[in-house]
C-alpha cells in the first residue's frame, strides 16, 4: 500500500517540478544533473564525454555509469523537453523497489515485525532529501536502492560465503567512486564477523574492489590524462584541511538538531534492545556515510537541511533502526508502569495499534521540516521541490540564447547544467567543475570564525579574469561573489540586458550575438 501511494506521490512530484514554455511542457534535473546530462547527450551524439562538443576532454563528473545510463535515453528520438522525464521516472522506480528492500531488512533483523518495517517504509517513502535528491536526477537514487541490497544481501552472507554484496557494491563505485567507503566497511565487516570464509571474502572484496577502481583509473588515464576527476580537484584541494573538516562537523550537527536530537539519539537505544551483530552492521554502514560528508565538508547544499546527497543513500537504515526502538521504547515503557498486569497487557495490544503511529507520524514531520516547518509545503507539493523555480529560470535561459546567438557564440555561466544543455552553445564554467584551471587555483577562504563553518564545496574557486577577460565570452550569464573585481571591465565592454527571467551582459563587439533579436527583445 506505502509503495503504491509514493507512486502516486513520485508522479505529481515529477509533474510539479515540470514547467510550460511557449505551450511544451519542459522536465529538467537539478542542475549538478543536468551537467552530467549534457556530458551524455555529447557522448550520444558522438562527441565523446566532453561539456562542449569539440573542447577539452575533462572528467567534470563524479557518476560515469550514471552519465552512460543517461546517454542511452539520448540515443532515441526524444524530444530535448522530455529526455529529463525519463531519469525522473527510473528514479523514481529505483525508489520504489528500495522500499521492498527496505521491508525485506527491517523483517529479517527484526523477527517480522510488521509494525517496525511498515515504519521504516513509511519514513523511507516520504523523506523529502531523499526524494528531492533522486527525482531530481541524481544517482542517489539508484544508489540507494544498491546499498540497501548490499546490505541485505549481506546478512546472508554473515555465516556463509557469496560474491554478491561485492559485485552490487561494486557497481556502486562505478556509479560514484566515494562509494568505495560504504564498500570497505561492508568488506571489514564480513571479513571480521565471517572467520570459516574470512579468505574468500578478502579475496573476493579486494578483487573486485581493483577491478572497479583500476578499469576506472586506467580509463580516466587514458582518456582524460588525469588520475582523479576534475571534481577531485575542484573540491578537495586548495582548501586546508582541518577548516573543510569542522565545516563538516558544523553542517552534521544542524542536521541533528533539525531532525530533533532526541529522536536522533532514540535510533542509537536499538544497540541496547536488540544485541545482533546486524545491528552494529548497520550502524557502522550508516556511520561511515558520516564520517565521509564530515571528511568531505558536507556537500553545498546545506542550507536546505536534511540529509545531504552522501547521507541520504544511508538514510534507510537510519529509519529501520529507529521505528524499532521507537516500538520497543514504548514497550519498556509500559512495562515499567506500575499498573496491574492485565492493564500492562492492555498497553502492549495499545502500543503497536495506535501509540506507535502517533509519535511515529510525529518524527516523520520533524524529519521532513528540514529548514523549518515551511519545509512541509515542499513535502505536500504546495511549493516547488528542490530548485524547481531555478530549473525553470535557467531552462528559460538556455533556450534564449539559442535564439539570440550563433552557433559559434561562448557563454560564460555558473549553473553549468540546464543552460549549456538547452543552449547548445560552447560555455565556460565560472566555477571551475568542468575547467582544469579552475579547479586546481586555491579556494577563496574567509576570514575570522567564518573560515571554519563557511566553506562551499565546489562553488571556492573562481578568477574572472581568466574567464571573462582572457576567454571573451560573448554572453554572461551570471556573476559568482566578488563581482566588484570584473564589473568594470564588464561595464566598459558589455551590454547589460535583463528580461523577467535572465540578467545578462551581451559583448559590444560580439560577431556572434543576433542583435537585431536582443533590439526586439528589449522593446516586448
Amino acid at each position: 500500500m506505502i509503495s503504491f501511494l509514493f507512486t502516486i506521490y513520485a508522479l505529481l512530484f515529477i509533474l510539479r517540478t515540470s514547467f510550460v514554455i511557449d505551450g511544451e511542457r519542459y522536465f529538467a534535473l537539478f542542475d549538478d544533473a543536468m551537467i552530467s546530462m549534457r556530458y551524455a547527450k555529447n557522448l550520444a551524439q558522438g562527441h565523446g564525454l566532453v561539456w562542449n562538443p569539440g573542447g577539452e576532454k575533462l572528467e567534470g563528473f563524479t557518476n560515469p555509469l550514471w552519465v552512460l545510463y543517461m546517454a542511452v535515453f539520448h540515443l532515441f528520438p526524444i524530444a530535448v523537453s522530455k529526455v529529463s522525464l525519463w531519469i525522473q521516472a527510473t528514479g523514481a522506480l529505483f525508489l520504489v523497489a528500495n522500499l521492498f528492500v527496505v521491508r525485506k531488512i527491517a523483517n529479517s533483523v527484526f523477527d517480522d515485525s510488521t509494525v517496525v518495517s511498515t515504519g521504516a517504509v513509511f519514513l523511507t517513502a516520504f523523506y523529502l532529501p531523499l526524494n528531492c535528491w533522486s527525482l531530481m536526477g541524481m544517482e542517489v537514487a539508484p544508489l540507494t536502492l544498491l546499498l540497501s541490497l548490499a546490505v541485505w544481501r549481506s546478512f546472508h552472507c554473515l555465516n556463509k560465503y557469496s560474491i554478491s554484496p561485492y559485485v552490487i557494491l561494486g557497481i556502486c563505485t562505478l556509479l560514484r567512486m566515494d562509494m568505495v567507503v560504504p564498500y570497505v566497511v561492508i568488506w571489514i565487516f564480513l571479513i571480521v564477523n565471517n572467520p570459516q570464509q574470512r579468505r574468500k571474502n578478502f579475496r573476493a572484496g579486494l578483487l573486485v574492489l581493483l577491478a572497479c577502481i583500476l578499469s576506472q583509473t586506467l580509463f580516466r588515464l587514458w582518456y582524460f590524462g588525469e588520475w582523479l576527476p576534475n571534481t577531485y580537484y575542484l573540491k578537495l584541494t586548495g582548501y586546508p584541511f582541518l577548516p573543510r573538516v569542522t565545516r563538516g562537523l558544523f553542517v552534521f550537527f544542524k542536521l541533528v538538531l533539525k531532525m530533533d536530537p532526541i529522536l536522533f539519539l532514540l535510533a542509537g537505544m536499538t544497540f541496547f534492545y536488540k544485541r545482533d551483530r546486524r545491528v552494529v552492521f548497520m550502524f557502522l554502514v550508516l556511520a561511515g556515510q558520516i564520517l565521509y560528508s564530515i571528511y568531505v565538508g558536507g556537500d553545498t547544499w546545506e542550507r536546505r537541511g536534511g540529509s545531504n546527497r552522501y547521507i541520504s543513500a544511508a538514510m534507510p537504515l537510519f529509519f529501520i533502526l529507529f521505528s524499532y526502538a521507537l516500538l520497543r521504547t514504548l514497550h519498556v515503557l509500559f512495562e515499567s508502569a506500575r499498573v496491574s498486569e492485565s492493564l500492562k497487557r492492555r498497553m502492549r495490544d495499545i502500543a503497536p495499534r495506535y501509540v506507535f503511529p502517533v509519535l511515529l507520524i510525529s518524527s516523520f514531520v520533524t524529519f521532513n521540516c528540514t529548514y523549518g516547518p515551511q519545509a512541509l509545503s515542499e513535502l505536500a507539493l504546495v511549493r516547488v521541490p528542490l530548485v524547481g523555480n531555478d530549473n525553470e529560470s535557467m531552462v528559460r535561459q538556455g533556450l534564449l540564447i539559442r535564439t539570440i546567438t550563433r552557433p559559434e557564440a561562448k557563454v560564460a555561466v555558473v549553473w553549468a547544467g540546464s543552460i549549456p544543455y538547452f543552449s547548445d552553445r560552447y560555455c565556460i564554467d565560472i566555477l571551475g567543475k568542468c575547467d582544469r584551471r579552475i579547479a586546481r587555483q586555491e579556494s577563496r577562504t574567509d576570514h575570522g570564525l567564518r573560515k571554519w563553518v563557511a566553506f562551499y564545496p565546489g562553488h571556492s574557486k573562481w578568477d574572472y579574469r581568466y574567464s571573462i577577460v582572457e576567454q571573451k565570452p560573448d554572453l554572461v550569464m551570471q556573476l559568482w561573489s566578488n563581482q566588484d573585481e570584473i564589473l568594470p571591465f564588464i561595464e566598459q565592454h558589455y551590454v547589460h540586458v535583463q528580461t523577467s527571467f535572465a540578467d545578462m551582459r551581451i559583448r559590444k563587439d560580439s560577431p556572434y550575438i543576433l542583435w537585431d533579436r536582443v533590439r526586439d527583445m528589449q522593446t516586448r
